[in-house]
C-alpha cells in the first residue's frame, strides 16, 4: 500500500506544514519555488487512513496476493493553488505572489544555506539544519495525482475528506494556538512567538495588531522608497551635469543609480523589508566613494554627501523600522526598570546631534582643503612649524605624515562618522535602547572610542607634529562633549542585554532584533510642547549636570596644562606632559560630568600623581615645578566631591559614587 501525504486537523506531512508554517511568518521562502507551481501532491486525512486500514484487515484474506493500493484524495491541488488558499486562510489575502525559481539557482541557495549551518550562530538558527534541502528540489516539480479505483473496487474505500475543504480547520488550529501547533509538527516556532506566548493569552492577536500597525506606518511613508527612486535617478543624472574628471566615480555614480531605483521600487513592498537595508547600504557606498578615490570635484563630493545620506535617512530612518521584534515594538516600557527618564527620547539625543552638525562642518571643511576643493584653509591662531611653506597649522597638521597614512582624507572620514552620527541619533523611538540595541551600541561606538581616536590625534599634535590645528581642537571638543550625552544611552542597553541573559534569552538575538522588558506603566515625553525654557533645560540636562565645581576645576586646570608651553612658557619633556595629563584629565573630567560615569573622576586622582611625579623627575625651573605641583594636589582635591546626581539608573546608582 501505498499512502499519500498524511495530514489532519492539528498536523500534517512535513511538506505542507513547513509550507503553512512560511506562510504564516511571512517568511520570504514563502513565496519562492523551485518547480513546476502547477504541480502537485496527493494527500489523505489521517482518519481515512484509519479507515482503510480497518477495511484492509476485514479483507485481508479476500485481497490478491500481489497488489499494490494507492490511497489518496481524487483532487490533488497545485502548488500555487495551495498558496493561495493559504495566504487567503492565514492573512486574508486574495493571492500569494509565488516565484518559480530555476531549479540550479535554488539547488546553489540551498546547498549555501545547509554548508553555512554550522558557522551561523546557534542563537540564530538554534543549532536546526535548513529544511530544504538539494534533493527535495528535484523533486519539486513532480506531480502526484493518484488512482484510487483499486482502493474502491477491492476494498469499497473513498476518502471522506478533501484538503480544500479541511484547510480552514487547520489554519484555525493554527492560530488558535500557534506555540502547539508548531509542537505539534515538530517545528521550532519564531522566538517572538515563544515570548508573546509568555506575555499574551493570543500571540496571533499580537501578531495581527503588529502586522496592522506595520502596514499603516509603512504605507505612510511610502514617499521615503519613491524618493530615493528619484535620488537614484538624480544620481545617473549627475554625470553629465557635473564635469566628472574621475572615470570611477562615473561608473560608480551609474552603477549605484542603477541599483538604487531598482532596489529602491522593490522597497515599495513592505513585504521585503531587507531591500531597505540594501538601500541604505548603496547610500553608505555613495557617501564613502569620494574619498576612496579622491574627487577632485567639490560639486560631485558635496552631491555624493547629500544623496547618500538622503537614501540612508529615507530607507532605514523612517518608520516602521525594519527588523524589530513584534514583541518588542508592541510590548514593553520607555523607561527602563528603576531608571528615572529614558535615555533615548529626543531630549537626551538632541546635543548630540547638534554637536555632531558642528563636528561635520568642521572636518568637512577640513576634507575639501586634503582633496584640493579649496587653496587655503582658516586658523587663526596656529602658524605652520616648517618654515618657508608658508601653511598654518592647521593645514600642516591635516597634511602631514599622520594624516597621509591613511587611504582616504582622514578628514573627510571624520565627516562621515559625524554624518554617521546624525543619521543614527535620528533613528529609533524613545525605547530603542530595547527595540534597537544594536543602533545604541553603534551610535556608542562612533562617539566614545571615535572620540578617544580624536582626543589621541590631538595629543600628538604638538608633541610630534610641533603645531597645533585649532579646527581639529574644537571638532575634538565637539566629539568629547558627545560622550556624557551618550554614556547613559550605553548603560541602560547593556543593562537590558544583561537582564534579557539571566531571564534566559539570547543576548545575540535579542541584540539585533530587540525585545520587550519589565514595565511599569511609565511613559517619558519628547513632544517639545512644553515652554523653551523648560525644552532647553530638558535637553542640556537629563543625566548630565554641567554645574559639578570640582569636574569644572579638573577640567580648567587641564586646559592650562595642555597650553602650558604657550601660556607659561613651559619647554621640553615637562611641556609634552602638560599636554598629555592635560588631555587626558580633560576628557577624564568630561566624561564624569554624566551622572551615570561619574566615578571616573577617581581616574583624574592617578593622572594626578602621575603629574606629581613628572615634577620630581623631569627637571624644569623651579616655578614650573611648584606650580606643576599646585595643579597635581588641587586635582586630587577637586576630584573627590560627588558631585550634584539626581536621577536613578537601577542597578547601576550603586557604582556611581
Amino acid at each position: 500500500m501505498h499512502l499519500a501525504g498524511l495530514y489532519s486537523e492539528h498536523n500534517a506531512v512535513p511538506t505542507l506544514s513547513h509550507q503553512m508554517a512560511r506562510i504564516y511568518e511571512r517568511d520570504l521562502k514563502s513565496h519562492l519555488y523551485a518547480g513546476d507551481l502547477d504541480a502537485g501532491q496527493s494527500y489523505i486525512h489521517q482518519n481515512d487512513m484509519i479507515a482503510l486500514f480497518r477495511r484492509c484487515v476485514e479483507r485481508r484474506n479476500q485481497l490478491p496476493e500481489d497488489c499494490t493500493i494507492l490511497a489518496g484524495e481524487a483532487e490533488t491541488l497545485s502548488y500555487s493553488v495551495l498558496q493561495d488558499q493559504l495566504g487567503k486562510l492565514i492573512h486574508g489575502e486574495q493571492s500569494w505572489h509565488t516565484i518559480s525559481l530555476p531549479q540550479p539557482v535554488a539547488k546553489v541557495g540551498a546547498w549555501l544555506q545547509l554548508k553555512a549551518e554550522p558557522v551561523v550562530p546557534d542563537a540564530i538558527d538554534h543549532g536546526e539544519q535548513p529544511f530544504i534541502r538539494p534533493f527535495l528540489i528535484e523533486l519539486a516539480s513532480d506531480h502526484y495525482a493518484l488512482d484510487i479505483s483499486l482502493a474502491n473496487q477491492l476494498l469499497e474505500w473513498q476518502p471522506r475528506h478533501k484538503l480544500s475543504d479541511m484547510l480552514p480547520q487547520m489554519v484555525r488550529q493554527l492560530k488558535k494556538d500557534p506555540i502547539a501547533w508548531y509542537q505539534d509538527n515538530g517545528i521550532r516556532p519564531p522566538d517572538w512567538l515563544k515570548e508573546a506566548e509568555e506575555l499574551t493569552d493570543n500571540p496571533e492577536t499580537l501578531r495581527k495588531r503588529h502586522e496592522s500597525w506595520y502596514r499603516r506606518e509603512y504605507s505612510r511613508n511610502l514617499w521615503g522608497p519613491m524618493f530615493n527612486i528619484g535620488l537614484g535617478a538624480w544620481l545617473i543624472g549627475s554625470v553629465p551635469r557635473l564635469n566628472y574628471q574621475s572615470d570611477a566615480q562615473i561608473y560608480s555614480d551609474l552603477i549605484s543609480g542603477v541599483l538604487l531605483m531598482i532596489v529602491a521600487t522593490l522597497s515599495l513592498s513592505w513585504r521585503l523589508p531587507a531591500t531597505r537595508w540594501a538601500s541604505a547600504a548603496i547610500g553608505c557606498w555613495v557617501l564613502t566613494a569620494p574619498l576612496w578615490f579622491w574627487t577632485p570635484e567639490p560639486a560631485v563630493y558635496l552631491n555624493s554627501t547629500m544623496i547618500g545620506a538622503m537614501v540612508i535617512a529615507f530607507s532605514v530612518l523612517l518608520r516602521p523600522a525594519p527588523g524589530v521584534s513584534p514583541v518588542a515594538v508592541m510590548t514593553g516600557p520607555d523607561i527602563p526598570p528603576g531608571w528615572s527618564y529614558s535615555p533615548s527620547t529626543w531630549y537626551q539625543r538632541l546635543p548630540i546631534i547638534i554637536l555632531a552638525f558642528i563636528g561635520f562642518f568642521i572636518s568637512a571643511y577640513m576634507a575639501a582643503y586634503q582633496l584640493g576643493h579649496i587653496d587655503a584653509i582658516w586658523d587663526p591662531f596656529f602658524a605652520g612649524a616648517i618654515a618657508g611653506d608658508g601653511k598654518n597649522g592647521t593645514a600642516e597638521i591635516i597634511t602631514s605624515s599622520v594624516s597621509e597614512a591613511w587611504p582616504v582624507p582622514d578628514a573627510g572620514a571624520g565627516a562621515l562618522v559625524y554624518l554617521f552620527e546624525i543619521l543614527v541619533g535620528l533613528a529609533g523611538s524613545r525605547s530603542r535602547w530595547r527595540t534597537m540595541p544594536w543602533l545604541v551600541i553603534l551610535f556608542g561606538f562612533l562617539i566614545v572610542p571615535m572620540g578617544v581616536i580624536s582626543i589621541t590625534f590631538i595629543i600628538i599634535q604638538p608633541i610630534i607634529l610641533n603645531t597645533w590645528c585649532t579646527l581639529c581642537l574644537i571638532a575634538a571638543t565637539v566629539m568629547l562633549l558627545q560622550i556624557p550625552f551618550s554614556l547613559d544611552e550605553l548603560i541602560a542597553t547593556c543593562q537590558f542585554l544583561k537582564r534579557r541573559q539571566q531571564q534566559g534569552q539570547s543576548v545575540l538575538r535579542v541584540f539585533f532584533v530587540g525585545d520587550t522588558d519589565d514595565d511599569d506603566g511609565r511613559r517619558d515625553q519628547d513632544d517639545f510642547a512644553d515652554s523653551p525654557k523648560h525644552v532647553i533645560q530638558a535637553v542640556f540636562g537629563g543625566g548630565v549636570r554641567w554645574w559639578c565645581p570640582g569636574l569644572l576645576i579638573c577640567t580648567v586646570l587641564g586646559v592650562l596644562l595642555m597650553f602650558s608651553r604657550l601660556l607659561l612658557g613651559v619647554e621640553g619633556a615637562m611641556a609634552d606632559a602638560h599636554h598629555l595629563l592635560g588631555a587626558l584629565i580633560i576628557t577624564i573630567s568630561v566624561i564624569a560630568l554624566a551622572e551615570s560615569g561619574r566615578a571616573l573622576r577617581f581616574i583624574n586622582l592617578f593622572l594626578a600623581l602621575a603629574l606629581m611625579i613628572c615634577a620630581f623627575v623631569i627637571p624644569a625651573s623651579t616655578s614650573i615645578t611648584i606650580a606643576t605641583l599646585l595643579a597635581s594636589a588641587l586635582i586630587m582635591a577637586a576630584s573627590i566631591p560627588k558631585g550634584p546626581v539626581q536621577s536613578q539608573y537601577g542597578r547601576w546608582s550603586r557604582l556611581v559614587v
